[in-house]
């Protein structure tokens, strides 16, 4: 017998199992479909018409060139802000670190020409001499305090700097508090000895604790502005490619906007929308000098010149620390054989020729500057000066760079000459010509070498100075001038369209 089939609610199927009612296709697809139809096809209707076309073109350009404008006041707000830490704060401290270093060197040096000069407890006192090594020295030991109070402001919020400014401000103390005592000591008829053992305290101080810690400060300072000046190259070329791409784009939908109005209206040319076009090309040229002309001047101002800064003032540090160990060779006679390394390393340092010793040194400094001075490629000597010479870039700097190597040559043959005296037993004579600043004696020369090392280091500094100036002028001038530029192009495309939207009303 047959079985029933309906399928009805409740309902058994032939084969027992209860059906299930069929299930009904769904509507949210279609509803989905035709809401994203709707919304396109409302966005046709709202373009489809002159108007609104040119609207839409007109805001386009509009956001476009807001963007421009945006880019170039983050630009400029970051690059002013580069000058001004690099002016201000990155530059200053590393020159007062290396400031510090030189005023410490000299400190030192006269402490100890004053305890050669000031004779037995007053009697046999070489007057000119002990007078003008106290004035040097207490000049010094005032550039020394200034520097440690200015680098205790710039190191604030950076707690290593912090640490060893205040560091080399109390190690500063200790340093003035033996030097005090051995000059005590010294005025004494039989202090001389005991003055010695104070000086050695102080110097071996300087030379283990202060020195290192401001040589310390000179490199990371140093360093900072280092990474302050990659850090702007590289945005530089960033926002440099930004802006053209932006401006290309801006130049692209006013073309679009130029073609369709003479497409639309049978014109040829919207002379607002292309005296918009030209303002545009005008904004994007000073755009392109300002960072390419801010990018050249960095460069100028941290690599050629800056970096012969660092170097010369590191020379000149050296160079103190050097004549230090030169009058340290004279009041110690136990110590001689340590500070005559010294000086020798030191020297090696400026100018270092491969293969000599500190007898030797002057004859082979002599043979090596000529033989550059025949062929500045000559490979024959290192050191600082070789640094200088090696980024020579400015008028006047090769000069004022070989004035300073051949009054370094000078001195280098008044050190050979006093070694000689001390060794053939006239020490006497050796320090008179040492510590005396008379015409042709040798603290008289290294005041000649000092001096042309200083001119040197000017010139660069001066180019230094004026790049930074130039570049905070650039950003007074083109940065203006290239906003105005996109503000009166945004204006000339708004009035270029008035007139033929005017028609559609």
């Amino acid at each position: 017998m047959a079985v029933a089939t309906t399928h009805g609610p409740g309902t058994v199927s032939k084969a027992g199992a209860p059906a299930v009612p069929p299930r009904a296709p769904s509507a949210a697809p279609a509803r989905g479909r035709g809401a994203w139809e709707s919304v396109a096809a409302a966005a046709r209707r709202r373009t489809a018409s002159v108007p609104a076309r040119l609207r839409l073109l007109r805001t386009a350009c509009l956001l476009v060139a807001g963007a421009l404008a945006v880019l170039f006041l983050v630009s400029g707000l970051a690059l002013s802000g580069n000058w001004s830490d690099i002016t201000g704060s990155e530059a200053p401290r590393t020159l007062g670190a290396a400031d510090l270093n030189l005023a410490l060197n000299d400190m030192d040096a006269q402490a100890a020409n004053i305890l050669l000069s000031s004779g037995s407890g007053g009697r046999d006192r070489n007057q000119v001499s002990y007078d003008k090594a106290v004035r040097v020295y207490d000049q010094a030991r005032r550039t020394a305090a200034h520097q440690l109070r200015t680098l205790a402001v710039a190191a604030e919020g950076d707690r290593d700097a912090e640490r060893a400014v205040e560091e080399l401000t109390d190690g500063f103390a200790r340093y003035q508090e033996l030097t005090g005592q051995a000059r005590e000591d010294d005025a004494r008829p039989d202090g001389k000895q005991a003055a010695i053992v104070n000086y050695r305290s102080a110097t071996d101080l300087l030379r283990g604790t202060l020195l290192p810690r401001a040589r310390t400060l000179v490199d990371r300072t140093d360093a900072a502005f280092g990474r302050e000046y990659q850090d702007a190259r590289s945005r530089l070329t960033a926002e440099l490619v930004t802006a053209v791409v932006l401006g290309v784009l801006l130049l692209a939908v006013l073309g679009v906007l130029q073609w369709y109005l003479a497409r639309r209206f049978q014109r040829v040319f919207n002379p607002a929308l292309l005296g918009a076009t030209v303002c545009v090309l005008a904004a994007l040229g000073l755009c392109g000098a300002l960072f390419t002309g801010s990018a050249d001047r960095l460069r100028v101002a941290r690599h050629d010149s800056f970096d012969s800064v660092v170097a010369l003032s590191r020379a000149r540090a050296l160079a103190y620390d050097a004549n230090a160990d030169e009058s340290r060779y004279l009041l110690d006679a136990g110590r001689r054989e340590q500070y005559e390394s010294a000086y020798f390393d030191k020297s090696q340092q400026l100018y270092g020729v491969r293969g000599t010793t500190l007898p030797r040194y002057p004859d082979d400094l002599a043979a090596t500057w000529r033989a550059y001075r025949a062929d500045p490629g000559d490979p024959r000597f290192t050191g600082e000066f070789r640094h200088e010479l090696d980024n020579i870039t400015f008028p006047g700097e090769r000069a004022a760079a070989e004035r300073t190597v051949d009054a370094y040559l000078v001195y280098q043959r008044d050190d050979h000459r006093i070694r000689e005296l001390v060794a053939a037993g006239r020490v006497r004579e050796a320090t008179d010509f040492g510590i005396s600043w008379d015409p042709g004696k040798s603290n008289a020369h290294f005041d000649a070498w000092m001096a042309a090392l200083a001119q040197d280091i000017g010139i660069n500094q001066a180019v230094f100075t004026a790049k930074a100036r130039e570049g905070r002028d650039d950003l007074a001038t083109l940065l203006p001038m290239a906003g105005g530029a996109l503000l009166l192009a945004a204006g000339l495309t708004v009035l270029g369209l008035r007139s033929r939207l005017a028609e559609f009303r």
